[in-house]
């Protein structure tokens, strides 16, 4: 885990996506707006309990952990360099936001985005096999081969602490959890 003083602490919101149903890409929104310990409202994934298809049918009263998924644009980037085009939304993620290392924050930040809303992140979201149906090879991509920092590239998850409207344009500024500092567990 890096220093807290090395972590980005302010950065932006580039795109927020939602989809009613449980598709891998979510298409992009003008606005979403985050409900307080449900998710993003509209959204197949919203709810107190967990609403992930394969832990669901295993753990149906386990209580979600995965709300709302962001994902840093610069993993967008990257991935380009290397030849896969990928957008907001294509890897199923809610909000898209630059300028922060979400995958490097530790359990227990707090995001805070647009005017109102708060996301406290969770875990790393793991690849699945569902990242190479959408583009070949795009999992071994989003593994991290690094020997320090986090396991995966596929974004954070959280459990949103308060709602609001969440749009492009948006800020999206960190407060680091107050004492512990344990590295995001993937989910």
């Amino acid at each position: 885990m890096p220093p807290a003083h090395a972590l980005a602490m302010q950065g932006a919101v580039v795109a927020v996506a939602a989809d009613r149903g449980h598709h891998f890409r979510k298409p992009p929104q003008d606005r979403i707006v985050l409900v307080e310990g449900r998710g993003v409202e509209g959204d197949a994934h919203a709810g107190a309990f967990v609403q992930h298809r394969y832990l669901a049918r295993r753990k149906p009263r386990l209580p979600n952990l995965r709300q709302v998924h962001l994902i840093p644009s610069e993993l967008f980037s990257s991935l380009l360099e290397i030849g896969f085009e990928v957008g907001a939304g294509d890897l199923g993620e809610n909000i898209t936001a630059a300028g922060l290392d979400l995958e490097r924050m530790p359990l227990g930040t707090l995001v805070e985005l647009g005017p109102a809303a708060i996301v406290e992140l969770t875990g790393l979201r793991t690849p699945c096999v569902l990242i190479d149906r959408f583009r070949a090879g795009l999992k071994r991509q989003v593994l991290s081969w690094a020997e320090t920092g986090p396991p995966f590239r596929c974004g954070v998850l959280g459990v949103v602490r308060a709602g609001g409207a969440v749009a492009a344009g948006d800020s999206a500024l960190v407060r680091l959890p107050s004492s512990s500092f344990r590295a995001l567990p993937g989910l």
